[in-house]
């Protein structure tokens, strides 16, 4: 059996997969059993944000699997502590929780919020709230999370313990909060599945100045804006917001499974031993790939994403059969007149692969894409459009 029929065969049937199966890449480029190359613009959703097989995060991983692949939490080992340790002085938040994914940093996120809340305020405190549109997690607890009922349907009971607020409406999530029972306000930067929506500054800037009134925690899902992806550290950056806590994961990997849940001064020592856990959390190749990828997310290097987000956005925004251009960075949402699904099928058919985001194409390059590699992915997306 090929692998394709092995999979049909074998692999719980979660996935509408393309009929693709991939054999090496380089870079932005990805090659298939089929011979072709094509130019990767979906980065694994957004999980390989320096292309495939980056040398020096290659080299990282290579090197600690020579050494150990694993220890449990119950010891010590050199690459969690660095990376930890590089993740609050990039944020100024003071520890980290260590997960495999982005929805274990949110499940985290969570149980400290509502421990926070419990311990100072009482049993009566616990909801969470978030923002309509937002995407989560796939977990029951991280799927309650998630502001899209489309999700929850087939999985009720979900979690209670949950509100829902009108994303870039200050008075939705200010009315919310009026039965003083909110413990936390979660939201992301873009909403990335939602449709690649922004959040308006003013907006964040409201709403972190009423959660500091109220001693809410503001929680920031930077799971797939993080990382360099919007063209700041992490997408808050870009509203000057000081969040509470910061979960994160995806590109933070490079392609290696890890999770991280920062937590600010007033959350730091909420956790103790034994309250929470992860048998792979902070694994330490995970943690030496991460290492590798956020020492190169400098001040330089986020300014040329910046550059090239300008460069998408000029380029597409107006072109015939697009009508709107969202998003931050290299986070990029593409509203077309020809349905998205139909779009990204012809981009496949002339070499681009992208990725979809409700009605629209979702953009989620390599953050070191060339121009010229880039150039011709979006003239290839402009012919498709048409």
């Amino acid at each position: 059996m090929n692998t394709i029929a092995l999979d049909k065969e074998y692999i719980a049937n979660t996935y509408a997969r393309f009929n693709l199966e991939f054999v090496s890449g380089k870079g932005a480029i990805i090659k298939c059993t089929n011979g072709k190359e094509y130019i990767d613009m979906g980065t694994g959703i957004g999980v390989n944000i320096f292309g495939f097989c980056d040398q020096e995060w290659t080299n990282a991983v290579t090197k600690q699997l020579g050494e150990f692949q694993h220890c449990s939490n119950l010891y010590y080992s050199a690459p969690c502590a660095n990376l930890a340790k590089m993740l609050c002085d990039a944020t100024g938040l003071k520890k980290v929780f260590f997960a495999n994914s982005g929805a274990e940093a949110n499940e985290c996120a969570i149980k400290v919020a509502r421990q926070y809340s419990k311990e100072k305020y009482g049993d009566n405190r616990f909801k969470i709230l978030t923002l309509k549109n937002s995407f989560h997690g796939r977990t029951i607890t991280t799927l309650s999370a998630t502001g899209q009922e489309v999700f929850h349907q087939k999985f009720l009971p979900l979690t209670e313990g949950f509100v829902y607020a009108e994303a870039n409406n200050f008075e939705s999530v200010e009315k919310a909060t009026e039965k003083g029972d909110i413990c936390a306000i979660m939201m992301e930067a873009v909403q990335g599945e939602g449709g690649v929506i922004p959040l308006e500054k003013e907006f964040v800037k409201k709403v972190s100045e009423l959660a500091n009134k109220k001693d809410i925690l503001i929680i920031f899902d930077e799971v797939q804006t993080g990382n360099g992806r919007t063209g700041e550290l992490y997408g808050y950056m870009n509203f000057n917001a000081k969040p509470d806590i910061i979960t994160t994961a995806k590109g933070l990997g490079g392609g290696l499974p890890i999770g991280a849940c920062i937590m600010g001064e007033k959350v730091s020592d909420v956790l103790g031993a034994g309250d929470h856990g992860s048998t792979f959390g902070g694994n330490p190749v995970a943690s030496a790939g991460a290492i590798s990828i956020l020492s190169r997310l400098t001040p330089e290097f986020l300014s040329e994403v910046k550059e090239k987000s300008k460069l998408i956005f000029s380029t597409l925004s107006g072109a015939q059969g697009i009508k709107s251009v969202t998003g931050l960075g290299l986070m990029i949402g593409i509203e077309t007149e020809k349905p998205a699904s139909e779009v990204i099928s012809a981009c496949i058919d002339m070499g681009v692969i992208p990725l979809k985001a409700k009605n629209k194409v979702r953009l989620l390059p390599p953050l070191n894409i060339d121009n010229e590699t880039l150039l011709k992915a979006l003239d290839i997306i402009k012919k498709a459009v048409k």
